[in-house]
C-alpha cells in the first residue's frame, strides 16, 4: 500500500530541507513578529533623536565641520552614517540576543523545532537571517532620512543598505553565539557593557584621529568603527581599496559567530 503524500513527507524530509532550512526560520519568525511590528519599528527612533539633538544641535556649535578624508563636511554628514552603523549594530544585537535567549531557555520553541527534519545549523542561520533583518529595516528608514536631510554625498550610497547587512550580520552572529552561554537575565547588563562603549569611542561622534595613538590601535579592533568607516566612505565619497579591510573584517566577525553558534547550539539542544 502507498503512503500517503503527507506521510511521506514527515518521514522521508523534502530536498529543501537540507538547503533551506534557515528559510522556514524566517518564516516561522515573520508569522510571529508580523503581529508585533510596533515593537520592531520603535528600535528606529533611539539613533534618529541622536542626529537631530547632536547632529544638528551641537552640529551648529561645531562651526566649519569635520575634515574627513582632507575634505571638510557638516557635522551632521559626518555623525549619520556612523549612527547608522549603530542603528544596524543596535538592531542586530537586540533580536539575536534578548529574544533569543527566552526561545532558548523559557520558551523551548528550538526543542520542538528540533523534533522535524530541522538541524541546529538551520535555526542558526535562520535567527541570525532574521536578526540581521531588524538591522536593515532601520537601516533603510535611516538613508530615508538622511537623503531627505540632503546628507548623502555620494553615489556610491545606493551600496549603504548592503553594507548594513553585512554590519548586521557580524553583530547578530557575534550577539547569538554569546546569548548561548549565558545562563540569567542578569547576564545581560554584560550587553550594554560592550555595546556602549563601542558606540561611544568607535569614531562615532568624532574623527579617531583626535584620540591619543594607542587607543587609536584599540580602535581598529571595534566592529563598529570598521562599519562607520564603510558607511561613511560610502555615503560621503572617498571609497577606496583599504575599505576591504573593513568588509573582510566584519565577514570575518560574522563567520566566527555563526560557526560558533552552531555548535553551541548542537551542544545544548542534542546532548
Amino acid at each position: 500500500m502507498t503512503g500517503s503524500p503527507t506521510l511521506t513527507a514527515r518521514v522521508v524530509p523534502p530536498p529543501l530541507i537540507g538547503a533551506g532550512g534557515a528559510s522556514k526560520m524566517l518564516e516561522r519568525n515573520w508569522l510571529v513578529y508580523k503581529f508585533l511590528w510596533p515593537v520592531i519599528v520603535s528600535g528606529f527612533f533611539e539613533p534618529l533623536f541622536y542626529l537631530f539633538s547632536i547632529g544638528v544641535g551641537i552640529g551648529a556649535l561645531v562651526g566649519d565641520g569635520v575634515t574627513y578624508q582632507g575634505v571638510t563636511v557638516s557635522y551632521v554628514a559626518f555623525l549619520a552614517p556612523a549612527l547608522m552603523a549603530s542603528t544596524a549594530m543596535n538592531g542586530a544585537v537586540y533580536e539575536s540576543t534578548f529574544n533569543i535567549f527566552f526561545k532558548l531557555q523559557y520558551g523551548k520553541v528550538y526543542d520542538g523545532i528540533l523534533s522535524t527534519p530541522m538541524l541546529p545549523r538551520h535555526i542558526a542561520m535562520g535567527e541570525i537571517a532574521w536578526s540581521l533583518g531588524r538591522g536593515v529595516i532601520y537601516a533603510i528608514g535611516f538613508i530615508v532620512v538622511m537623503l531627505a536631510m540632503g546628507l548623502i554625498e555620494s553615489p556610491w550610497a545606493v551600496l549603504a543598505v548592503p553594507a548594513s547587512v553585512l554590519i548586521g550580520f557580524a553583530f547578530a552572529a557575534c550577539g547569538m553565539a554569546a546569548t548561548t552561554v549565558m545562563k540569567s537575565w542578569q547576564d545581560f547588563d554584560l550587553v550594554g557593557l560592550v555595546t556602549l562603549p563601542l558606540f561611544l569611542f568607535s569614531g562615532t561622534f568624532y574623527p579617531t584621529e583626535s584620540l591619543p595613538s594607542a587607543l587609536q590601535t584599540v580602535v581598529l579592533f571595534s566592529p563598529l568603527y570598521h562599519g562607520a568607516e564603510l558607511l561613511r566612505a560610502l555615503i560621503l565619497g572617498g571609497i577606496g581599496i583599504g575599505d576591504l579591510g573593513h568588509v573582510a573584517f566584519l565577514l570575518g566577525m560574522g563567520a566566527v559567530g555563526t560557526l560558533v553558534t552552531g555548535r553551541r547550539l548542537k551542544r545544548l539542544l542534542l546532548s
